[in-house]
């Protein structure tokens, strides 16, 4: 039950005359009393909130920065109309900030016996399931006096997925991959060590991809073209402990992760590779395996909705476990994960061999553009001091890298717009090299 600030209203305004002209109790029954007798009968004529029938329909996922219509069907099986307020709360992070009050809040009117429908746009903040919490039902009488207040719980859950922001770049780099392929139209033979076909011999090919014995078949000179090896299988794996959990910008590294991942993904799965994501910190966070091409983004991106960086050390030597148990077979694994030095000097480079000695290894990771703008930083001395703490830093993570790349594996160090069309390139160059 709920008393309303129209009746607060009347009451102050009738007590204004008798405080002036008849003071005490006989003054006051005189106002309140038929007051209170018509906040009765507006309670009684108010429809009943318990006995409502909430249902709920629209939008069930939603990429980060987009829309999700959520529909709220209220019927009204009483005998009385149900002039109600109504609020449809969903976690803060479901709207922009500022906007909660007017999303979830509605009016609505009912006849009796009937049914209406209510739209709650939501515009999450962040990825992960955002679930409805309860909806409050303010439902007035006619003269809007008093009213009945009750909630109900009505379960709907919107998956918000990675915005995918870098597919942007996927165009041009499957015209990199096309003419990896040879099937474009400039003069440049596929690159690959993969035989693909034989055609005659034009001037400006490669002597040495002369095919001598079907030249001698056929009167004209054949040469083999190549192609880069298809079939090959990517294992992307997602470092989610505590490095993951830092901000760069407006986002965590984890997130520009996933962005990369995708955008890998989607050129990989086009090239003909099979790719699997595992994402571990000390243990298995999401393992997504054996997908066809076409259902590879869909169970990627709803896989890497509901996760969360942990605030724990990443086990290296339970990742490396995991991943040789997933990848049984010679694979191009693709590590996204911190490059700072303690966590690889303590815990990746000991087990690094593990890795190298069987796979191809491509590490990634989210440089900090905010370090490279501080060591260019000058004027006073506390930009000095910023400046040579940015210097220290990039020369630890170079020196980091080195390391990495002295045993064999490929590094890609990059900012957070940067890395995915930087990681998609490092794949096409061992592509065309024929290191998968």
């Amino acid at each position: 039950m709920a008393l309303t600030g129209r009746a607060a209203l009347l009451a102050a305004l009738g007590s204004v005359p008798i405080g002036i002209w008849e003071p005490g109790w006989a003054g006051i029954l005189a106002v309140n009393a038929p007051l209170a007798v018509a906040c009765a009968c507006d309670f009684a004529l108010a429809a009943p909130v318990r006995r409502l029938g909430l249902t709920r329909s629209g939008d069930t996922s939603a990429r980060l920065g987009e829309t999700a219509d959520v529909t709220l069907t209220v019927t009204n099986p009483s005998g009385r109309p149900l002039r109600a307020h109504i609020r449809d709360a969903w976690p803060p992070s479901s709207w922009q900030p500022g906007t909660e009050i007017e999303a979830s809040r509605h009016r609505l009117t009912v006849p009796a016996g009937e049914r209406r429908r209510l739209t709650t746009r939501l515009r999450p903040t962040r990825r992960g399931d955002r679930q409805a919490d309860r909806v409050t039902i303010r439902s007035y009488g006619p003269l809007r006096l008093f009213a009945r207040q009750g909630t109900h719980k009505v379960p709907w859950t919107v998956r918000v997925l990675p915005p995918f922001t870098s597919r942007k770049h996927l165009p041009s780099k499957l015209a990199r991959l096309r003419e990896l392929d040879g099937r474009t139209s400039v003069l440049t033979r596929g690159e690959g060590t993969e035989f693909d076909s034989l055609r005659e011999y034009v001037p400006g090919d490669d002597t040495r991809s002369i095919d001598w014995r079907a030249t001698a078949r056929q009167t004209s000179v054949a040469v083999r073209t190549w192609r880069p090896e298809r079939d090959r299988h990517i294992l992307v794996v997602l470092d989610t402990g505590r490095t993951s959990a830092g901000r760069v910008g407006d986002a965590p590294r984890l997130d520009a992760s996933m962005d990369a991942a995708l955008l890998l993904a989607a050129l990989a799965s086009r090239a003909g590779d099979r790719v699997d994501l595992l994402a571990y910190d000390r243990r298995v966070r999401t393992l997504v395996q054996g997908r066809t091409a076409n259902d590879l983004l869909p169970s990627l991106v709803n896989a890497m909705a509901p996760l969360e960086p942990e605030l724990v050390e990443t086990n290296a030597r339970g990742l490396t476990a995991t991943a040789l148990r997933t990848a049984p077979r010679r694979s191009l694994i693709v590590l996204l994960t911190s490059l700072d030095a303690a966590p690889i000097e303590e815990g990746l480079l000991p087990v690094l061999p593990q890795l190298t000695q069987r796979h191809t290894v491509l590490l990634a990771s989210v440089a900090d553009p905010h370090i490279a703008h501080m060591a260019t930083a000058r004027g006073d001395t506390d930009a000095i001091y910023e400046a040579a703490a940015a210097a220290q830093a990039q020369t630890e993570r170079q020196r980091t890298a080195e390391q990495l790349r002295r045993h064999g594996v490929t590094v890609v160090d990059a900012t957070p717009d940067d890395l995915a069309p930087a990681l998609a390139d490092a794949y096409l160059a061992l592509k065309a090299a024929g290191r998968l």
